[in-house]
């Protein structure tokens, strides 16, 4: 079934009003994967970056420790973000925050060098929306920016918070982003939950050209 901002947004909002940023499933401290990614591929302070479906994320934080000035985080719920602007106090004027659906918003042509997702687009399962998604991806970064996807790998769980997802290999993803992005790395990562339960990531760092 196709995409549905409205469903979307009103399923994130209650998950972000029912329970604590550090208790779902997705949570980590620190996202040292991904950071470790970006910083391979380039990132500096003077990095363009945008964390799609960041919400609660403490990537955030980490990137503005690092020296970034052009950070902007995207998510549907503004009760995630509004936790992430608190966690911040003053530093979050800093940020650009982009409240919205990811398949909705208009975002700035070229407007940035990077693009990090964790666990967005695995629970576009839809062909349509995954398309429309790498498109928008497209469009925003430069040529010669990255993008980092990260999902539930093949081995991984099927559903994330009630709701059905895609699991993809790096392989799979990198067929998606195909032929405007090339796969430069792959990296499996074991998270463990909150509960304990471990969870299998796939993380596909893409060059778009």
């Amino acid at each position: 079934m196709a995409h549905q901002a409205k469903d979307t947004q009103a399923h994130w909002q209650n998950v972000y009003e029912t329970k604590r940023a550090d208790s779902v499933s997705w949570y980590q401290p620190h996202l040292r994967l991904s950071l470790q990614l970006l910083v391979e591929a380039g990132l500096t302070a003077s990095s363009r970056l945008i964390d799609v479906g960041g919400g609660a994320s403490t990537l955030v934080d980490d990137l503005l420790k690092r020296g970034l000035c052009h950070v902007s985080v995207l998510d549907v719920s503004d009760e995630a973000l509004t936790l992430a602007r608190r966690r911040l106090g003053e530093r979050e004027k800093l940020v650009r925050w982009y409240v919205g659906d990811v398949l909705e918003l208009a975002l700035p042509p070229e407007g940035f060098d990077f693009w990090h997702d964790r666990a967005v687009l695995h629970f576009l399962s839809d062909p349509v929306d995954a398309d429309r998604y790498v498109q928008i991806a497209a469009k925003t970064l430069t040529a010669g920016g990255h993008a980092v996807i990260a999902g539930f790998a093949p081995d991984g769980p099927e559903r994330c918070s009630g709701l059905p997802v895609a699991r993809r290999s790096a392989a799979d993803i990198a067929a998606l982003f195909a032929p405007t992005f090339t796969l430069v790395q792959e990296r499996i990562e074991r998270h463990c939950t909150p509960s304990g339960r471990e969870q299998s990531f796939v993380y596909a760092l893409l060059e778009r050209h």
